[in-house]
């Protein structure tokens, strides 16, 4: 189960740190972009890290309030919610 859990966060993350550099390219290139609402979406799902280390690599939307709090606080809920099923197992 934790071998599964820690492949589904690590695969979802990938994906969150490539979302935000693809949504960069995208706005450099004024082609149709990728939503805020994915962008948070893909980070609720689990990969916040990912997006977060996304974010400051490729400088994209550091500037925005919502995504500068909004990110650490789901990556400290998901640290939570593992963590708490961790001690479940």
């Amino acid at each position: 189960m934790q071998t599964y859990l820690v492949s589904y966060i690590i695969l979802i993350s990938i994906m969150g740190f490539w979302s935000m550099g693809e949504d960069k390219k995208r706005a450099v290139k004024r082609q149709y972009r990728l939503s805020e609402k994915t962008l948070f979406l893909i980070a609720l799902l689990g990969g916040g890290l990912g997006s977060i280390l996304g974010m400051y690599v490729f400088r994209h939307k550091t500037k925005h309030w919502y995504f500068k709090i909004g990110m650490p606080l789901i990556v400290l809920l998901q640290a939570v919610i593992i963590y708490n099923i961790g001690t479940l197992l």
